[in-house]
């Protein structure tokens, strides 16, 4: 991590760079959110990019940029370790609202939907709104 550059973690990578990131965000994700959730403002967000980075239909230059994103926010080892309270996140939320600038106009109405589903302690009903 030291000598990736802050601005080169929102790259979209190739496909197999994209797959690697999927897997480790489906893998990571929630446990991850579950600590974070308070810390992080935008938690609806996170989730609906979330699920926008796992949708199909989003372009794959959008789902590269959240799922670079939500890679950053679920590795262990980061710039500001997560263990860290309240400032332990901190880099991850820069990362996070910069990929959600870069792409709001992608993230649907369906994934909000899904966000306020899970986030309601629904998840089952969560992934048939997308």
């Amino acid at each position: 991590m030291d000598e990736v550059k802050f601005g080169e973690i929102l790259l979209p990578g190739d496909e197999d760079t994209q797959s690697r990131r999927e897997k480790t965000v489906r893998q990571k994700f929630w446990p991850t959110f579950r600590r974070a959730v308070r810390q992080i403002p935008f938690s609806r967000d996170v989730v609906a990019g979330f699920y926008c980075a796992l949708d199909p239909k989003t372009p794959t230059k959008v789902r590269g940029v959240l799922l670079a994103a939500l890679a950053y926010f679920v590795m262990p080892v980061d710039m500001i370790p997560d263990i860290f309270a309240v400032i332990g996140f901190s880099d991850d939320i820069a990362v996070l609202s910069a990929a959600f600038a870069m792409v709001r106009g992608h993230i649907r109405p369906g994934h909000y939907e899904a966000a306020d589903r899970v986030l309601a302690d629904r998840p089952e009903e969560a992934m048939k709104t997308i």
